[in-house]
């Protein structure tokens, strides 16, 4: 069978995301006995429009196959797809992608080549960093008495009772518990989060807003008074910076509270709002089918109306020289991650974009994004996100499905395809500053991921009875340690969310969404987190910019490295995981030249490959350079 693995150098070169103008040369290796006689790649466009190159003969590959190749040349930025056809004695062949991006014969899928415009430049601040994702209700109270408290809110007494998730007598959830966490108190636990080697704190919404989530804004120039003031935000951003740290807030832009200054349904704001007057300036922002109760909503929840994204003066409200995106980087902010980017028209993102780097062009602008970025369709659009007008970087969703399904049973081959797909897919620029999550307060919390029956259909009764057995939990924790080691090696950047690194479990919302539970953490946990965050730090010059390669992923083993080229040849990192119970081997492992790092040791005891061996919920890290042999011919491999 034709070979091509677009994954391999051998085969394309460069290979992943290329820049706009980049020359790309592609080779496949065919059968001599299929007598060849022609061999085309079919390319197709951003406009769909196909290109056919002739592929031209260009010797032997070995006694048994051919080599032939072609390059192309994108001039433009887009999504750019291809296979192979070839005319054969055999008649009519095709070439398609298969598991691994290896080719397959006949079906499958066209290969995606992936092209970014050359001015494209993300953030270095993050890159090789860690994030650290609070939900600010739940994570400290400083006890800092305040002021001017919006009514209909309420209280808990005790900060380690459980969120309200009952229906309340009139069969609604209204999620207006609350339990006072606020940023007076995340400054006081920056020293904790420095410990945890965090350089970037994410914050889910902190603008005023009347449920706990704080995802139906009622004010955007305005901080909850429950979290505090515009002075208490500008004080964190302040201590943060001084150790290192940045700020990303939370930017929910696609609709607004119904209890809101904006729509004020509730009649909280006087008078005015769309839903009391058709002459109030915020009445076009909404699409009403009849006014004023009929209406387009998120979701159809009536309490989060749409906004109309492409309205002037919203648009001039959020992205103007006087918006809220530059309002808040002004004040210390460093970047916005962007709720449902998916629901945000094109033209919002590339003037939400442009706004952000004008204020400061080392903003980072993030987007919530839970599939393939790169090649996400959304209300019929093919979305251009990373192509380098509009994110920086988008939530990984895609590794943690990787990681927790791994860890759960899942193909490790499968799983490392899936990893291997997101590599190839990204810039190189996002891959580095990709937030690498395992949890959010979206999902269940990943210890009960790993060690809890699955919810299913199953509703709040059920999930807020049950919590790990004490088996269960130890089998979980060694997995967590496992996910979090993943996480902390893989392309991008680990997001800690609150809590994980302390053992929280939990189900869905709200039960993913406890306070962080001070005075009764799991400190070895801790310590493990500490650690990883150490050996990123101590191996930046591999983990913040440098390309994966898969090396042997099979049963219950994922194992790869993470590289870049040097002077003299390539530095590297091994890492292997074993997620089973039982002891494995990884076969005819060559490295001679190995650092031991962390995990199970590597011993070579004789010259040429041995066994790497990985005891029950083991792993191992090795560091390993390699020479050419033009530098230290003794030392060649």
């Amino acid at each position: 069978m034709p070979v091509f693995h677009s994954r391999d150098p051998l085969y394309r070169s460069p290979t992943g995301a290329v820049a706009e103008g980049t020359r790309v040369h592609f080779k496949i290796s065919v059968p001599r006995n299929m007598r060849c006689s022609a061999a085309y790649m079919l390319m197709q466009d951003h406009a769909g429009r196909i290109t056919c190159l002739d592929m031209f003969w260009c010797g032997m590959n070995d006694k048994e196959h051919e080599w032939w190749e072609c390059h192309f040349t994108p001039e433009v930025a887009g999504l750019y797809f291809y296979h192979f056809e070839l005319r054969t004695a055999r008649g009519r062949s095709m070439m398609k992608k298969d598991i691994g991006g290896v080719s397959r014969a006949g079906g499958g899928s066209d290969w995606q080549l992936t092209v970014y415009s050359k001015d494209f430049t993300t953030p270095d601040w993050l890159a090789g960093g860690v994030l650290y994702q609070i939900f600010p209700d739940r994570f400290y109270n400083s006890g800092t008495p305040k002021a001017d408290i919006p009514t209909g809110r309420v209280m808990h007494k005790d900060w380690y009772e459980q969120p309200e998730w009952r229906p309340n007598a009139a069969g609604k959830i209204l999620n207006n518990d609350f339990f006072g966490g606020d940023l007076k108190g995340i400054e006081e636990k920056l020293d904790y989060l420095e410990s945890l080697g965090v350089t970037c704190i994410y914050l889910n919404p902190i603008f005023e807003s009347h449920s706990n989530h704080r995802y139906d804004t009622a004010n955007y120039e305005k901080i909850d008074p429950m979290l505090g003031t515009e002075e208490d935000f500008r004080s964190l951003c302040a201590a943060a910076k001084k150790r290192g740290m940045h700020i990303l807030i939370d930017g929910v832009f696609s609709h607004t509270g119904s209890d809101s200054i904006y729509f004020n349904r509730e009649g909280r704001y006087g008078t005015g709002g769309a839903y009391n007057d058709k002459n109030s300036p915020y009445y076009p922002w909404y699409s009403f089918r009849i006014w004023p109760d009929d209406y387009e909503c998120w979701w159809d929840f009536i309490t989060l109306p749409n906004v109309r994204e492409g309205n002037i003066d919203y648009n001039a409200y959020i992205n103007g020289r006087s918006g809220i995106v530059r309002r808040w980087l002004e004040a210390g902010a460093s970047g916005w991650r962007l709720d449902v980017a998916d629901e945000l028209p094109d033209i919002f993102l590339d003037n939400l974009r442009e706004a952000a780097k004008a204020q400061d062009p080392d903003a980072l602008v993030l987007g919530e994004v839970w599939e393939d970025a790169s090649n996400k369709t959304a209300y019929g659009v093919r979305r251009r996100y990373l192509e380098g007008k509009q994110l920086d970087s988008v939530m990984n969703y895609p590794f943690r499905d990787a990681i927790l399904g791994f860890l759960n049973g899942d193909h490790s081959s499968l799983m490392m395809d899936h990893i291997e797909t997101i590599v190839e897919h990204y810039p190189p620029q996002v891959l580095r500053v990709l937030m690498n999550h395992i949890g959010t307060h979206d999902t269940e919390r990943a210890l009960t991921m790993l060690g809890g029956e699955a919810a299913g259909s199953r509703g709040r009764t059920w999930q807020s009875q049950q919590k790990l057995t004490a088996d269960a939990r130890e089998t979980a924790l060694e997995k967590l340690r496992l996910a979090a080691l993943l996480q902390f090696m893989l392309p991008g950047v680990p997001c800690i969310y609150y809590g994980d690194e302390a053992g929280m479990e939990g189900y869905r919302d709200p039960f993913n969404r406890a306070c962080y539970p001070w005075g009764k953490e799991d400190e070895d946990l801790i310590a493990w987190y500490r650690y990883l965050a150490l050996l990123r730090r101590e191996h930046v010059d591999i983990l913040k910019d440098g390309k994966l390669r898969n090396v042997y992923s099979h049963g219950d083993i994922l194992s790869f490295e993470r590289y870049v080229e040097t002077e003299l040849g390539e530095t590297a990192l091994f890492v292997a995981v074993n997620r089973s119970e039982k002891n494995v081997v990884i076969p005819n492992v060559d490295y001679r030249r190995a650092q031991f790092i962390f995990g199970a040791p590597y011993v070579h005891r004789k010259p040429g490959p041995a066994d790497l061996k990985l005891p029950p919920f083991g792993f191992s890290i090795l560091r390993i350079e390699r020479y050419k042999s033009v530098y230290a011919p003794e030392l060649d491999d």
